[in-house]
């Protein structure tokens, strides 16, 4: 089934890109791996992906691990990265700068087959936090710009639900910005913010950060106890984001790599685990369509 896919992916690339991938040939490979938690452990959560995409293709292949997810959505469109896995925001900044930039192949799932997760709005226990309603006159954060459950979604759900604007001073006493999920995470147990917002499928224990996400690489990598969070606020259900292929890449790397990330569960379940943030049913097919809202919603965003 997952052969399928890969040569109907081929199939769908215009006359024109495939009569010059038949020629093409690439001498190196690089994945663009999003801001979020610190460059080693990006690297180190990765770099089996790496290795087997190495001896697929025959050429080197790279980890780049920019700073914020601008840096991988950048790569992506300046074709200095040629994979990576995006937030569905991230993908529509991506496709609303340039259309033709990149392919949506695959989707991370969770156990129970689907492939939604939410934005989490946390604090500390002990702060007594444990509503929206209690963050009256606090500390808000979000992480990175480009971040769906980060920023874009709670800048749009969270308004309505405390009837307020995310401008300092007019709900919480200030919302800042602290660069992605592990930051935010981390200002939260450190006390240096009162609550933020991050991702996690919603499924399974909280004690355990959930099944995955970044809470759940926050606990296993034991950057935070979980005992010390509570959840204050979740977000309507997000379709996770996808795994993107620059379009320009000859169809037949293209279709090895995708029929690669199909397999990539069944073939090393801890690789798949790594990649995944945590548990995962394994990649499956998606498409472009699956992002429609997600694009309308950042259009209607940076049109205010």
């Amino acid at each position: 089934m997952k052969t399928t896919l890969a040569l109907a992916l081929a199939a769908s690339t215009s006359l024109t890109s495939v009569a010059f991938a038949e020629d093409a040939k690439i001498s190196e490979f690089r994945i663009g791996i999003l801001g979020g938690e610190n460059a080693q452990d990006r690297m180190t959560s990765n770099e089996c992906v790496r290795a087997y995409v190495e001896d697929l293709l025959g050429v080197e292949t790279k980890i780049f691990t920019p700073a914020d997810y601008d840096g991988v959505i950048q790569g992506l469109l300046g074709g200095t990265i040629d994979m990576a896995w995006l937030g569905a925001s991230a993908y529509a900044k991506t496709y609303m700068t340039d259309a033709d930039a990149v392919d949506v192949v695959m989707v991370k799932t969770n156990l129970d087959g689907s492939y939604g997760y939410h934005s989490i709005g946390f604090a500390r226990t002990e702060s007594g936090i444990e509503s929206l309603e209690d963050m009256k006159g606090k500390v808000f954060a979000f992480g990175d710009p480009n971040s769906t459950s980060g920023f874009l979604i709670p800048s749009v759900e969270i308004p309505k639900a405390i009837g307020a604007t995310m401008e300092s001073g007019d709900y919480f006493g200030e919302v800042r910005f602290v660069g992605g999920h592990e930051q935010t995470i981390v200002a939260v147990a450190n006390g240096d913010v009162d609550a933020g917002v991050t991702w996690a499928d919603g499924q399974g224990d909280w004690l355990d950060g959930y099944n995955s996400g970044a809470l759940r690489k926050a606990s296993d990598s034991g950057l935070v106890d979980m005992n010390d969070l509570v959840e204050i606020w979740r977000s309507e259900i997000i379709p996770e984001g996808p795994i993107v292929l620059r379009r320009a890449l000859p169809a037949d790397v293209k279709a090895q790599v995708t029929e690669f990330l199909g397999n990539l569960h069944t073939q090393d379940a801890e690789c798949a685990y790594n990649m995944a943030a945590g548990e995962t049913a394994g990649f499956f097919p998606i498409t472009h369509d699956a992002y429609k809202n997600i694009i309308a919603v950042r259009k209607a965003v940076e049109s205010n």
